[in-house]
């Protein structure tokens, strides 16, 4: 997709977006910068680095660099980071993950955010985040009045959708996938679970004989380790599939798997339910929160538990029926346009005096 193209400023540019996530993979965090930017169309003007805005050099940028570049309008920064220098700034921040549990980042990444967030969030006029569980995480932090911050769901890009047998075929061959799988998508990082997730398929795998269990994603940087344990037989890793080739994997699967610890928000879960796959996922975090009735829910630290989620959708046809319709159902509210027109608003209240 394209974002709107840099400018030095210009009166009819009433928002400067701090774009150094242009330049960064595209995950949940990007997805959200990129929809919405596009939605805004010519009322945000996106200043963006020059060599690009990863790691340290992207931070400098952003601090030293990026306060004398706003042009003296509001400054969105829509990735969890922005410049301490700017007071007339709205930041988005997903999740207090980084703070609640530093032990699954790199020590020098942990450090960084434990000390920049907190600032941050008293600096910034508004904070917007993406659930209550992340706004009340996030409240521990920064002990700032509540009413500073704001929760706006994310959206499901309507190409997320369920796909065609010929479309599920053409990526199943380009992926070397089994005829028949269990799905999850999710960075290789510890709170993603994949080490519960595997100990489960290995322990119970009688019920899914024939079947494979399939992880599409690839490992950060800022993580300790991938978090996947030892990988067994039947279990295909695909690495980083391209956002073109995601729904009809979602749309392909038997099931869908997201035993995550801890999550912001989640949206793998609701593109796997927009595309008609049965989802099971964690009872913990902001899970249950995002994805109501329409998924089986699961203890993730228990192993056990996980494997049952799993049986109970493979096993019955019936049941994965019900999920279907529930989750098409359910993640019909969860558009860009709603979070666009959320978030849009708090940005238009935050350039008031």
């Amino acid at each position: 997709m394209q974002t709107p193209t840099p400018t030095s400023g210009g009166a009819a540019q009433r928002v400067t977006v701090n774009g150094r996530y242009v330049f960064q993979k595209v995950t949940g965090q990007q997805r959200y910068a990129r929809e919405l930017v596009r939605r805004f169309g010519d009322r945000v003007a996106l200043v963006q680095p020059g060599r690009g805005g990863t790691g340290i050099r992207g931070h400098l940028w952003e601090q030293t660099v990026l306060p004398f570049r706003t042009g003296g309008r509001l400054l969105w920064s829509p990735s969890a980071t922005g410049p301490l220098a700017v007071e007339r700034q709205v930041v988005t921040i997903h999740d207090a993950i980084s703070l609640d549990h530093p032990e699954w980042f790199d020590w020098k990444f942990g450090a960084w955010y434990r000390a920049l967030l907190p600032r941050l969030m008293r600096r910034a006029r508004r904070v917007l985040t993406v659930s209550n569980f992340s706004r009340d995480r996030l409240l521990e932090h920064a002990r700032v009045p509540a009413e500073k911050f704001v929760v706006t769901y994310l959206g499901v890009d309507p190409k997320f959708h369920p796909a065609s047998a010929e479309e599920i075929a053409a990526v199943r061959r380009k992926l070397e996938l089994p005829e028949a799988y269990v799905l999850t998508v999710a960075s290789l990082e510890p709170r993603k679970n994949m080490a519960r997730l595997l100990q489960a398929w290995e322990l119970h795998r009688a019920p899914f004989k024939g079947i494979g269990l399939v992880i599409a994603g690839g490992a950060g940087k800022v993580f300790r380790g991938t978090g996947l344990g030892s990988v067994s037989a039947g279990v295909k890793l695909t690495g980083y599939v391209d956002d073109a080739d995601l729904p009809a994997l979602y749309s392909g699967a038997l099931a869908f798997a997201f035993p995550s610890l801890c999550e912001g928000f989640g949206l793998p879960p609701l593109e796997a339910m927009a595309c008609g796959a049965p989802v099971v996922t964690s009872n913990t975090s902001s899970l249950p929160e995002i994805c109501g009735k329409a998924a089986v829910l699961v203890e993730p630290q228990d192993v056990g538990s996980i494997a049952d989620g799993l049986r109970q959708v493979v096993g019955s046809a019936s049941l994965r029926d019900e999920l279907r319709r529930r989750g098409l159902e359910h993640v019909r509210p969860f558009t860009w346009e709603r979070t666009a027109e959320a978030t849009w608003r708090v940005l238009e209240e935050a350039q008031q005096p």
